[in-house]
Formats: C-alpha cells, sequence, structure tokens
C-alpha cells in the first residue's frame, strides 16, 4: 500500500463493480477519525459539503453502494439456482421492470428447447401463471407476439437444413424489410415471426448467410430500425458475438445499474454452457482483450474473484 495514494485506493474500492472487501479491513479500519474526516474532505466525487458545514455522502453514491454490496450475494444466488428457476426469475424480472425485453430475448433465444420448456414449467411452479399470458398481459406494444411465439417455441435441433428453403425464407427478410410498410412495423409481419420462433437455429444461420449473399449487408445491421429484430436475430445468429458487445458496454465504471447486471447475468448463465468458452474466444479476438483482464480491471473484491472463478472453468 506504501506506492499506492490510499484515497486513491479507497475511492476505487467504493466504486465499480462490487466493492474491496479487503481494503476496507486491512486500511479503512485502522483510520481514526481525523482520517477519516481528511478523506471525506478530499473525495468529493463521494462526499460533497452540506450547508450546514459537514461532509456526508452522496445520495446516489450512498444507492449505488448499497447495491454494489449486495452484487456478490445476487451473484451467488442466481449461479446456485436450478436452472429453471433461474430463467424463470429472470423471465419474471424482466416483465416486472417493463423495458427488459433484451432480457426475455436473451432467454428464449439461447436456450435449448428442453430448457426452454423447464423454465415455462418452473415459472407455473413459482407464480402460478404462464410465461406466455404474463407476456401477453404487461407487454401492449408491437413485439408481444414474436415475444411470446419466441418463449413457447420448441426448435428442431438436429442437424439437417435445407438450403433451398433457408435462401428462400431469406428472401422473406429480404422483401420484408425493402416493403416495411411504416403502418405495420416489420416485428409484427406473420412469416417474420413464424420464421424466427420455428426454425432451428441451424436454419437461421444458413438464412443470416443467404441474405448477406443477396443483399451484401448482415441481416441484423438492416434492422437497425427495429431493436427487438435487431437483438433476435443476434441472439439466434450469432450469440457469442451478442454477449461480447453486452460485456465490454457494461465493464465500465459510468454505466448504469441495469447495465452493470449484465455482467452477473451473462456471465451466471452462461457458465455451464460452452458458450462461455466462445464468449471469451470472441471478446479477445474483437476487443483485443482478455475477458479476466477487463473484469480484473473493472471489478472489485470477492465479486471480481467469483467471476474470474466461473469463467476459468471454461478454459
Amino acid at each position: 500500500m506504501a506506492d499506492v495514494d490510499p484515497y486513491v485506493a479507497l475511492t476505487k474500492a467504493f466504486s465499480g463493480l462490487g466493492v474491496d472487501e479487503n481494503l476496507f479491513i486491512s486500511l479503512l479500519g485502522k483510520w481514526d477519525r481525523n482520517e477519516r474526516e481528511s478523506y471525506r474532505s478530499h473525495t468529493t466525487g463521494i462526499f460533497v459539503e452540506d450547508e450546514r458545514q459537514f461532509q456526508r455522502w452522496n445520495d446516489h453514491h450512498l444507492l449505488q453502494l448499497r447495491q454494489e454490496f449486495l452484487r456478490l450475494k445476487d451473484a451467488v444466488v442466481v449461479y446456485t439456482m436450478h436452472p429453471w428457476e433461474r430463467d424463470a426469475r429472470l423471465f419474471n424480472e424482466a416483465l416486472l421492470k417493463g423495458s427488459q425485453h433484451h432480457i426475455l430475448i436473451e432467454t428464449a433465444c439461447t436456450r435449448s428447447s428442453q430448457q426452454l420448456l423447464g423454465a415455462r414449467h418452473a415459472y407455473h411452479s413459482l407464480f402460478e401463471h404462464s410465461i406466455e399470458e404474463d407476456i401477453a398481459f404487461r407487454i401492449k406494444t408491437p413485439e408481444r407476439k414474436l415475444l411470446v411465439a419466441l418463449v413457447s417455441s420448441h426448435r428442431y435441433e438436429g442437424p439437417r437444413v435445407d438450403n433451398n428453403l433457408a435462401k428462400a425464407e431469406a428472401m422473406v427478410f429480404v422483401n420484408a424489410i425493402k416493403n416495411a410498410d411504416k403502418m405495420k412495423q416489420l416485428v409484427e409481419e406473420e412469416e417474420i415471426v413464424r420464421i424466427l420462433s420455428t426454425r432451428s437455429k441451424l436454419r437461421l444461420m444458413a438464412i443470416y448467410d443467404h441474405y448477406k449473399e443477396i443483399t451484401g449487408n448482415f441481416l441484423d445491421e438492416d434492422l437497425d430500425g427495429d431493436l427487438t429484430l435487431k437483438q433476435v436475430v443476434q441472439c439466434l445468429c450469432a450469440p457469442q458475438a451478442y454477449f461480447s458487445n453486452i460485456l465490454i458496454t457494461s465493464l465500465r465504471l459510468d454505466v448504469e445499474e441495469s447495465a452493470k447486471d449484465s455482467v452477473t447475468r451473462i456471465i451466471v448463465t452462461k457458465a455451464d454452457d460452452e458458450d462461455m468458452k466462445l464468449i471469451k474466444e470472441e471478446f479477445q479476438s474483437k476487443y483485443g482483450t482478455p475477458l479476466a483482464a477487463k473484469i480484473k480491471e473493472v471489478a472489485n473484491g470477492s465479486y471480481r474473484d467469483f467471476l474470474l472463478t466461473i469463467i476459468s472453468e471454461s478454459d
């Protein structure tokens, strides 16, 4: 600690993802009242000068810090859950928060048919509703039909792909995007919903490739105007790239709480899948740094160590 400014070190322990519990013990626990007062006076980002002449916590930072103390607990609880319960609770939380359609999409599109069926069973047990009826009741926007279809999907998971049909269905996307009607959004097109919610992932990857051959563009790039469809296509056809992008966006100090939550959600839910190894490879290839190094840079304490332990299991 002699070579490190103790104020800087303590401020870092209070910031980022998680908190550095050991530093609180080894440094803060040894400070007397005058040293703590000096720290408050010199750390204006965390403390503010009250009009009655004392330094008090910045309210926003205090709320944020309370959440950071809970981050390890939340990660451990989710990691310990049965995957069916975990996904059912992710579905429910996304619906209760209202604007987190991406969590519904991630979960529905990156699970096998059996995993998704198990999550629906767990949802029945935990909430005494079906996920389909809760989506239909809570979501009033045009995405509703597609989201219901995705969570109830039971896809073929074998190796067979009919390339002629895949090319024909790529043309469905070409024509739908070309002739998009301002009165009816693409996400409402019945053929688009049918293809995305019923075709095998290998078939959808073939459709993605044929679309590029036909138009010269990537399908998800041509869906920039429809975030829901863009996310669905990315999660079905290029999940490693999708999750790597979410992680690099979330592993920063200046992001919102919902973005920070994405780090736990992705790493913990992908821990037991081959996907984690592929996500790490994609992350390093795309951003030039290992995922573990980025976690070490941003996260703190036991939360950081827990994430690093999880991702090391896929090496």
